[in-house]
Parts: structure tokens; C-alpha cells; sequence
């Protein structure tokens, strides 16, 4: 079986530039030919010194027509290639595509330029619902300046493909955004209970996205920590996290104000129920999320001390 990679979206969707970078790196320098077949020709060419590195030859086929199971078996027969990367053309029907029998599709990628997603989701809808519908990765690139549209446009593309693993790009890289719907709690719960999980998706998202949380009553396991400049109104309750690797822990936690912190000790664990606000605090350098505490009882250390963000 000649494993396939389709690689679609519409023109100027950055699918050149996707593969090119794919076909640079040093894990696709293997042996072997790889067969491009480039179903439309956008703006940005290919590399020549990439193709050779990689040992990639170029085949264009721009007539829909032409693509079938007998041309496809030509160029297998004239370049022998180990794996083919099919660089689809976004306006034909991607249901009307037909490969050799022994062709077997091993991964399927949709690009999407952001800035005209939503223009072609309105006018194209059927064709994007077949070019995303079997794609396992689906890449939003030119995100910039879209992050308030990103939560709609993951949901218009779930509705066609629950499955598929979604991922936006700005021109710095990757855009890390916790969607509402992707919280493990409700935001419209009296109090939001957060376990081990839940705590450390808090503690991430409440850095971007405080608005979800001012006056929120949230209710967690932590350990105590005692700043030193925290006066006896303020204690951190927190959970030690491994971040990267096991040499690389630190303490996630944010300041919470307290009227009986001479009651507690450092390192003592505690079930927090608290409030959250925004407000001045020396250690953020400005305002941040701050803790109002409801009770502060004794608690229970919990089975996995550490937050594993590995």
C-alpha cells in the first residue's frame, strides 16, 4: 500500500507553505522518493533545494478532470515513489476524488486562511464541509487580530467533524486559547468545584481571560504558601506543577486575602472557597486575579501532590 498525505484548503490557504515546511525538516529526510502532486499552482513556488533534499519530485495536474486513478498510476509507475503528498485544489469537490485501489490515505490536513474563513463558510459551505469532513488536523493560520472569532470558527468547523484536532496560528506561532466550551466546568455554576484538572486549567486561563471569573465563587484543594510581603491579610494557596520536566517545578497559585492567615502554616493543606476579583497586586506588577476567601478549612492532601503539565 503507497501511504497518501492530502494536504487541502482553498487558494492561498497556505498550503505550499505548510508543506514546505514539512518537507524541510529532518525527520522527512528519508530515503525513498516522495511524490508531490500540486493540483493548483498559488503564488508561493516550492523551494528547489528543499524538493531535493527531500527527494521530492513535482507532478502538476490543474484540470480536475485529469485527476483520476489511471493518471495517478502513470506517475507512480514513472517515479516509483515511497509516499505521495497531495497538494489539493480547495474548488474541486473533495468527495469526487478517486485514487488507485492500493493508495491509502494516511493522514488528511485542511488549511484555512482566518481572515476569509467566514466569507467562504457562507458562500462555500458545501465545499469546505467536504474538504474538512475526514481531515484529522485542521490548521487556522493568519489568526492575528481574530482571537475574538476563533471560539465561532472552531464551533462551525465541530459541527461538521466532532473529531478533528484543531489549531490556530498568528504570525508569532501557535495561538494557546482555552475556549469557554473546552472549560472541564461550568462557568454558569453557583460555585465552580475544581479538582486536580480543573484547577490548573483556572490557573491558566483566569491569566487571559479574568473577565470569565470576577465575582465567581470557586472552591479547590491547595497547599498554603506565606509570602513574605503579604502582611497578615494574604496567603498563596496553590499546587506544585511540573511544567516541562521533573527539574522544572514551580508553584501556581494566586493571592488570596484572608483575616485569620495567622491561623494557617506554610506548606498546610486546605480547601479554599473563595471569590475572585481583579486587583492590584505587587508580585503581578500591576492587577491580576485575586483570591476574597469565603472559609479556608483543613484539607486533605490530595493522592497526586504535583499538577502534571508535561
Amino acid at each position: 500500500m503507497k501511504p497518501v498525505y492530502i494536504i487541502n484548503g482553498f487558494l492561498e490557504s497556505g498550503k505550499t507553505e505548510f508543506i514546505s515546511y514539512t518537507l524541510s525538516q529532518p525527520y522527512f529526510q528519508i530515503k525513498g522518493t516522495t511524490l508531490l502532486i500540486l493540483c493548483e499552482e498559488g503564488e508561493i513556488e516550492y523551494d528547489e533545494d528543499i524538493l531535493k533534499r527531500s527527494h521530492t519530485v513535482v507532478e502538476i495536474i490543474d484540470q480536475e478532470e485529469d485527476m483520476m486513478s489511471s493518471r495517478m498510476m502513470e506517475l507512480e509507475k514513472t517515479h516509483k515513489p515511497e509516499r505521495i503528498i497531495i497538494e489539493y485544489n480547495g474548488m474541486w469537490n473533495f468527495k469526487n476524488l478517486k485514487m488507485p485501489w492500493h493508495w491509502r490515505v494516511e493522514q488528511q490536513i485542511t488549511t484555512i486562511n482566518a481572515a476569509t474563513f467566514q466569507n467562504y463558510y457562507t458562500n462555500m459551505r458545501s465545499l469546505l464541509a467536504e474538504m474538512i469532513r475526514k481531515s484529522e488536523l485542521i490548521i487556522f493560520n493568519r489568526c492575528d487580530g481574530l482571537t475574538d472569532q476563533l471560539s465561532s470558527f472552531k464551533r462551525n468547523v465541530k459541527a461538521v467533524n466532532p473529531q478533528a484536532e484543531i489549531i490556530f496560528e498568528d504570525k508569532d506561532g501557535e495561538v494557546n486559547q482555552i475556549f469557554e466550551e473546552d472549560l472541564p466546568y461550568d462557568l454558569k455554576s453557583d460555585i465552580l468545584e475544581l479538582d486536580d484538572y480543573g484547577y490548573g486549567i483556572f490557573y491558566l486561563d483566569a491569566m487571559d481571560n479574568l473577565e470569565r471569573y470576577i465575582d465567581k465563587t470557586i472552591r479547590f484543594t491547595a497547599m498554603v504558601l506565606i509570602p513574605e510581603n503579604g502582611g497578615k491579610e494574604y496567603f498563596v494557596p496553590g499546587r506544585m506543577a511540573m511544567t516541562c520536566c521533573a527539574d522544572d517545578m514551580a508553584f501556581l497559585g494566586y493571592a488570596c486575602k484572608y483575616d485569620k492567615c495567622s491561623t494557617l502554616a506554610n506548606k498546610q493543606w486546605v480547601t479554599v472557597t473563595a471569590t475572585v476579583h481583579r486587583e492590584f497586586w505587587a508580585d503581578y506588577n500591576g492587577e491580576g486575579p485575586v483570591l476574597h476567601a469565603v472559609s479556608v478549612e483543613p484539607g486533605k492532601k490530595p493522592k497526586d501532590e504535583v499538577l502534571n503539565f508535561a
